[in-house]
């Protein structure tokens, strides 16, 4: 399919700076272990700031040779990815850990063991790749394809990654959470790690200062990539949204704790701190930033915008359900952190609003007693699940994930012509609001189980 021609001048405006290009070859070089299943190749970065496509068995695809009339220039290079992009964005980013971590290691041997081999495993073992993979199915159902746009394509998704880890490692510091894809969260890994070495509340500081500076380091490697990758004439257009990314996080992430410390329950500040922290970032920002790599035109970037809009809408309420009902196992993350931390989001202040409008002063109760409670136990965490199904909160924000779901894809339908990568695209849309709950009855009311032993701890949730 011919890629989509940009018909909206702002849209594939020309980049105003000089063309940036990865480090040179006089930087240190990082030597990675070699993989058994893996033909032994030359560990160098790519000075022209290209990926190493390779797909799932580790067979290189073609890449450009950074002119644009490199022999990787084709449809094959796009094809190869195509068959696993998680695996090729993974390839991308070990060229760019390896980088970053031979620049630590030149700099500092404890510094890089640490803190930036934390950074760097953090990323390494990151989930789906659900951001980096609506990038790249993106970029190909507005028929993008050819090598550069594949090159460059990898290392926005790279980068992407490494965002999303500043984004966690700061987000479960300031949640105080212990677990994260079913480990110690980075922050309670470094207080683990020097356990003994100090008083307990020293150490504990010591974790929380490194998490602050283990999420700068993402950051600042993140913006390296998109700074050093050579995006033609998308570079305009993708430096802006990126940056208007990094700003509406930290935006959302200042409203969701502001909410914390002032108790608010306003659903209109909820929906407007989730879709700030997390469905921009995580769903719209990415379809755009995919349209731009294959220089869409600006109707099919702003239907893409809309879908996105509401469909990553749509994902943060689900995450917030999620959080209440979700399986651990399957989130890799504490159940009730948001009712401990007293989150201000919308499940909570639907669930407050309705009980205050019936006058149901055991919901509101068992609510109030709830919410920014740090000692809450599992038994309380049960009547909080009574009292969303009770007062018909889960019910009703199930049935707000749906209707945005669904206008999201009657807007993403509209948007593009039928393909291959199209159906794919629809397909991570509509898994993205997808429920991992224990139980996915809504309208069920669990039984409260017994109430613990005296003298059993809660969940470690917060120190």
């Amino acid at each position: 399919m011919r890629p989509i021609q940009a018909k909206d001048p702002s849209a594939v405006a020309p980049s105003p700076v000089t063309r940036l290009t990865a480090s040179s070859d006089s930087s240190p070089r990082a030597k990675r272990p070699r993989r058994p299943d893996r033909p032994h190749q030359p560990d160098r970065p790519d000075p022209a700031g290209r990926a190493d496509v390779r797909t799932a068995h580790g067979t290189k695809a073609p890449t450009s040779n950074g002119t644009g009339t490199g022999a990787g220039t084709g449809v094959h290079a796009a094809d190869a990815v195509d068959a696993d992009v998680a695996g090729a964005v993974g390839g991308a980013l070990e060229q760019v850990l390896a980088d970053r971590l031979a620049r630590a290691g030149a700099l500092d041997a404890l510094f890089a063991a640490e803190l930036a081999g934390r950074v760097a495993r953090f990323t390494r073992e990151g989930g789906k790749r659900t951001r980096s993979q609506l990038l790249w199915w993106s970029m190909r159902a507005c028929g993008g394809g050819d090598g550069p746009t594949v090159a460059a394509t990898l290392r926005i998704g790279a980068a992407l990654e490494l965002l999303q880890t500043c984004a966690l490692v700061h987000d479960d510091l300031m949640d105080g959470s212990a677990l994260r894809r079913g480990r110690p969260t980075l922050h309670a890994d470094l207080r683990n790690r020097y356990a003994g070495s100090a008083p307990a509340d020293r150490t504990a500081r010591f974790g929380e200062a490194s998490a602050v500076l283990a999420g700068d380091l993402a950051l600042a490697w993140a913006d390296d990539v998109v700074a050093e990758t050579a995006l033609g004439p998308a570079a305009a257009v993708v430096r802006r949204v990126w940056s208007d990314m990094r700003t509406e996080m930290v935006a959302g992430q200042f409203l969701d704790l502001q909410g914390q410390l002032t108790g608010s329950r306003s659903r209109p500040q909820a929906l407007r701190a989730a879709h700030l922290k997390s469905a921009l970032y995580s769903v719209q920002r990415p379809l755009a930033l995919g349209a731009a790599m294959a220089g869409a035109d600006g109707r099919t970037t702003r239907a893409l915008c809309s879908a996105g809009r509401c469909v990553g809408m749509a994902f943060q309420l689900r995450d917030d359900l999620d959080d209440v009902f979700g399986d651990p196992h399957l989130t890799g993350k504490s159940c009730g952190d948001d009712i401990r931390n007293g989150k201000p989001t919308f499940l909570a202040a639907l669930a407050l609003a309705r009980a205050e409008a019936t006058a149901d002063r055991p919901a509101m109760t068992v609510l109030e007693r709830a919410l920014g409670n740090e000692d809450l136990t599992p038994a309380g965490l049960d009547g909080v699940r009574d009292v969303l199904v009770r007062t018909g909160a889960r019910q009703a924000v199930e049935t707000k994930i749906s209707r945005l779901a669904a206008r999201g894809l009657r807007h993403f339908d509209g948007a593009l012509p039928d393909s291959v990568a199209k159906a794919r695209l629809r397909a991570l849309l509509t898994a993205a609001t997808a429920s991992r709950a224990t139980d996915d009855r809504p309208d069920r009311v669990r039984p409260a189980p017994a109430a613990p032993p005296e003298g059993s701890a809660a969940p470690e949730t917060r120190r």
